[in-house]
């Protein structure tokens, strides 16, 4: 099979979205299908062999790292020299509608993820008027699409509660090996505590962003002298955040990659995210994998991933108390905080790239057929209007 993919970011990005998309890219490409990227402008000319095509585009102002990118004239060039049987647009938003232009003028099917709540960020940023525009822009994006995908159970319901049609779940994976325990190091654990090891020390990992609500762990670092708070990632309110925290234990180590990231989970004795905007939170399950009890915010997303497997502690958003009594009882209860850690082992498991990425292929699969038949559909229909039945004929 021939897939092009149309992505709102990809590398150098590092975010759940781009992870995401690498891992399923890596699978499609060992099964044998051909997958051609059209990307924001910076990233490589090819990804494991397959073609990238640059889109440039303006950075977002609330969010530098990224950018709008205009369809663009090279698209239509880019995929007709590429001749795929299938579009999915990843996050539609400015991109993606290149891909779904293509898709209605090549008459191919179209498949839409949705990886990003934009919708919610604009209470974030103090803009809610735009938070039903943004719905109403959204769905109205992914309507054009013969499948739509979500990657949990939540966003499913989410999504179809607000009309979005044919949504499907594409749940998410993590690589096992890669986030695993035994990569622990004393050398990165006494890097992400400035150097005492002897700390308890809780990690963030992921953008550095007002919808992740890290401002509200601040109060932890006065309430536990023992404690050591490490964020490991960037974003827009990096900067702020420094001056927050400035004068107490935490460390900004910015972005790590590779067997250093799996060494800054593995070195971690909890995983902390006080987020609530998340569609999945791909990080909760590389946390998981690393065999790191979790302390996140009370939210559907976060339910689904560790209050249902016993992962971790859940603690009420709206409530500064519960933060500081769910993170004592991980503190004081280090039997509780060996189980966790397994069962958040045990989890992760259980949610390897292999079964997403088969999903994918199957939904891909299920919108080739149904274009199919929706074109002999309108094929029919086309052929009846321009050869209509006379009475005489039914005679």
């Amino acid at each position: 099979m021939k897939i092009a993919l149309l992505t709102e970011t990809f590398l150098p990005s590092t975010d759940g979205v781009v992870t995401r998309l690498c891992a399923t890219i890596d699978h499609l490409i060992d099964q044998g299908h051909q997958v051609a990227i059209v990307a924001p402008h910076g990233g490589p000319a090819f990804y494991k062999g397959m073609p990238v095509l640059p889109v440039k585009g303006l950075h977002y102002f609330f969010y530098p790292q990224q950018q709008f990118c205009p369809p663009s004239l090279k698209i239509r060039t880019f995929l007709d020299a590429f001749g795929p049987d299938v579009i999915h647009v990843v996050n539609p938003v400015v991109l993606g509608l290149g891909g779904i232009y293509y898709a209605h003028k090549a008459n191919l099917p179209l498949v839409a993820s949705f990886h990003t709540n934009l919708a919610a960020y604009a209470h974030r940023y103090r803009v809610p008027f735009l938070d039903p525009v943004a719905w109403n822009y959204l769905r109205l994006l992914h309507n054009r699409a013969i499948v739509n995908l979500a990657t949990s159970a939540t966003m499913v319901a989410e999504l179809r509660s607000r009309r979005f049609q044919n949504v499907r779940l594409w749940a998410g994976g993590v690589d096992t090996e890669h986030f695993h325990p035994r990569h622990r190091s004393e050398t990165m654990r006494s890097r992400l505590t400035n150097g005492d090891p002897d700390q308890t020390l809780l990690l963030y990992v992921g953008r550095l962003a007002p919808e992740k609500e890290l401002h509200r762990i601040r109060t932890l670092l006065d309430a536990f002298p023992s404690l050591t708070i490490s964020f490991v990632g960037d974003g827009p309110d990096r900067s702020r955040l420094e001056r927050l925290f400035a004068h107490t234990r935490a460390q900004f180590a910015g972005f790590l990659h590779g067997e250093e990231l799996s060494a800054a989970y593995a070195s971690a004795d909890g995983f902390i995210f006080p987020s609530t905007t998340e569609t999945l939170g791909l990080v909760l399950l590389e946390a998981m994998a690393s065999g790191l009890p979790i302390i996140a915010a009370d939210s559907r997303p976060s339910r689904e991933l560790v209050g249902q497997t016993g992962g971790g502690l859940l603690f009420n958003p709206a409530d500064d108390q519960a933060l500081h009594e769910t993170v004592r009882i991980l503190l004081e209860r280090p039997e509780l905080r060996a189980q966790m850690a397994q069962q958040a082992r045990l989890a992760a498991e259980n949610r390897n790239w292999s079964d997403p990425t088969e999903k994918l292929i199957n939904y891909y699969e299920v919108a080739i057929r149904a274009h199919r038949l929706r074109q002999k559909a309108n094929d029919k229909i086309f052929l009846e209007k321009r050869n209509p039945v006379r009475i005489s004929d039914r005679v």
